[in-house]
């Protein structure tokens, strides 16, 4: 007979929740000049911690979003990053909030935002978020 799995009691609502509504800086924009394209932006260098063990998380940020009358403006963007540096929060939540604060900031067409952590006790993991004005929000 299959032992019962239970969940982790190590992992608390406090954990899951953790920098979901930390104040960070704000993601400026400037007047898009052209309709029709794809803009691409890639952080190799993204840190967080995790707010169970406290060890730090590394990995590639890429923001990929079709603008509408707004760009995201790269200096602002970077300090934005940055403060996630010290920042508690799980790696599925810093994909889904860096997608929900693009989306608050530059109203784009649509946005994917892929987070890809480097291996940690032999386990890769990446993390899509997807949004659109047609769909919302979407996994992949």
């Amino acid at each position: 007979m299959a032992k019962k799995v239970t969940p982790s009691k190590l992992y608390t609502e406090e954990h899951a929740r953790a920098g979901l509504d930390a104040p960070l800086p704000a993601i400026e924009t400037f007047p898009n000049q052209f309709p029709g394209y794809t803009i691409e932006i890639v952080m190799p260098e993204f840190t967080s911690v995790c707010p169970r063990t406290g060890l730090p998380d590394h990995g590639t940020i890429t923001i990929q979003y079709v603008p509408d009358k707004h760009c995201i403006e790269l200096k602002s963007l970077k300090m934005y990053m940055l403060a996630y540096r010290n920042l508690g929060i799980f790696q599925e939540n810093v994909v889904n909030r860096f997608l929900r604060d693009i989306v608050a900031a530059a109203r784009p067409i649509s946005a994917t935002v892929i987070g890809e952590f480097r291996p940690r006790g032999g386990i890769h993991t990446r993390i899509v978020a997807t949004w659109s004005r047609k769909g919302g929000r979407r996994a992949k």
